[in-house]
C-alpha cells in the first residue's frame, strides 16, 4: 500500500502504519535478514532470528521510515537507517536478558536460555557492528552522530539502571534518567535521523526528535505499569516479574513515597534485602492500589503521550503524521 492509498481506519494505529509502510517495511526486513547472515559464524544469523523472527512489532525501525517520509524523502537510505536502528534495539534486548537472567521474552525462551550467555553477548556485539555499518552506508556523519550517541546513551542507562534498581531511595528524576536512555533514546534517535536524512527544518528535526523522546518514555512507563497489571499472555513475561527482580520502577517508586513505617518494612525486606515470601506479590499489590501509584503511574503516561502528540504540530498535516499522533494513543490504548 502506498501513502496515497486510504488506510482501514478500523485497523489499530500501529497497524494502519505497517500497512501504509508496507514497502519500505518490506525492504527494511530484507536488509536485515542479508546484514544478519555470517558465513563464518552460523550461530550468529540463528540467534538473530530467533529474537528478529519473533513477532516484535519493528516500531522503532517503522519510526524512522516514518520520519523520513513524512519529511519528503524519496531516496533508499532510510532503508539503512530503520536496519541499524533495528540492530541496535536487538543487541540491547540479547545482551538485557542476560543482564536480568531472563527466561522468557515475546512469549517465547530467550537466546542466552536456548543457547548461553556467551552467545548472546557475543552476537549483541556482531549486530552493534553491523548497524554501524548500515549507518555508514548513507555518508551522512550527522546521522551517525545521532544514532552512535544513542548507542553509548542506551548503555549508560542500563549502568544506571543496575545501581538504582533495588535503591529504595531512588527518586523518580532517576527513573526517568534510566528510561530517556535505556529506551527513549533509541525512539528519539530513530526519529530524529530520519527526518535528518530527509534534510527538513530544524524545527521539525526537533519536534520529531521530541516525539520520539516522549513516545519512548511513554512506551517504558506502560511496560512497567501492566508489569503489575497485565498477564503472561499479553506481555510475554510473567505478571510481577520487575517486583520478583527487585526492580524499582515507576509505580514501586510512587508506592514508597507514600508508605508508612510498616510499608516501607515491607519494601524494605522485599526489594532492599530480596527477601520474598509466599504472598509477598499479593501484598505488594494492595499497597500500590491503596496509595494511588498505579492510577498516577497510568496519568503519566498518558501525559508523555500528550506530549508527543502536541510537538507533532509542527509538521505539516498529512496521513502520515496523523498515523504517528494516532501511535501515541496506539502506546497507552492499553490503559484508557
Amino acid at each position: 500500500m502506498s501513502l496515497d492509498d486510504k488506510p482501514d481506519n478500523t485497523a489499530k494505529p500501529h497497524d494502519r502504519l505497517a500497512e501504509a509502510l508496507a514497502s519500505d517495511m518490506a525492504a527494511v526486513d530484507a536488509l536485515i535478514a542479508e546484514r544478519m547472515a555470517s558465513e563464518n559464524a552460523p550461530r550468529i544469523p540463528e540467534v538473530t532470528a530467533h529474537l528478529v523472527g519473533a513477532g516484535g512489532k519493528r516500531l522503532r525501525p517503522m519510526l524512522t521510515v516514518a520520519a523520513a517520509r513524512l519529511c519528503g524523502y524519496e531516496g533508499s537510505l532510510h532503508h539503512n537507517l530503520a536496519a541499524a536502528v533495528e540492530f541496535i534495539h536487538t543487541a540491547t534486548l540479547l545482551h538485557d536478558d542476560v543482564v536480568d537472567e531472563s527466561k522468557q521474552r515475546r512469549g517465547r525462551p530467550t537466546a542466552n536460555l536456548l543457547w548461553d550467555n556467551k552467545s548472546s553477548v557475543l552476537v549483541g556485539d556482531y549486530l552493534f557492528a553491523r548497524s554501524f555499518q548500515l549507518m555508514t552506508d548513507t555518508d551522512n556523519l550527522r546521522v551517525l552522530s545521532i544514532l552512535s550517541n544513542a548507542s553509548a546513551v542506551i548503555t549508560e542507562g542500563e549502568v544506571l539502571q543496575l545501581s538504582a534498581a533495588e535503591d529504595l531511595n531512588t527518586t523518580e528524576d532517576t527513573y526517568y534518567k534510566v528510561v530517556r536512555g535505556k529506551t527513549a533514546a533509541l525512539f528519539s534517535a530513530a526519529t530524529e535521523a530520519g527526518a535528518v536524512l530527509a534534510g527538513a527544518p530544524e524545527d521539525q528535526i526537533a519536534a520529531l526528535h521530541d516525539y520520539g523522546e516522549s513516545l519512548g518514555i511513554a512506551f517504558q512507563v506502560v511496560d512497567d505499569l501492566l508489569d503489575y497489571l497485565s498477564d503472561a499472555e499479553t506481555m510475554g513475561k510473567n505478571v510481577g516479574d520487575d517486583f520478583r527482580e527487585r526492580k524499582l520502577t515507576l509505580p514501586l517508586i510512587k508506592a514508597l513515597a507514600k508508605a508508612d513505617a510498616d510499608a516501607r518494612a515491607f519494601w524494605t525486606r522485599t526489594i532492599d534485602k530480596g527477601d520474598q515470601r509466599e504472598g509477598d506479590l499479593e501484598h505488594a499489590m494492595e499497597l500500590l492500589h491503596a496509595t494511588g501509584a498505579l492510577e498516577e503511574t497510568r496519568a503519566a503516561a498518558l501525559e508523555w503521550a500528550d506530549r508527543g502528540r502536541e510537538r507533532l504540530k509542527v509538521l505539516p498535516e498529512s496521513e502520515l503524521r496523523q498515523m504517528l499522533d494516532d501511535l501515541a494513543d496506539y502506546v497507552v490504548a492499553r490503559l484508557r
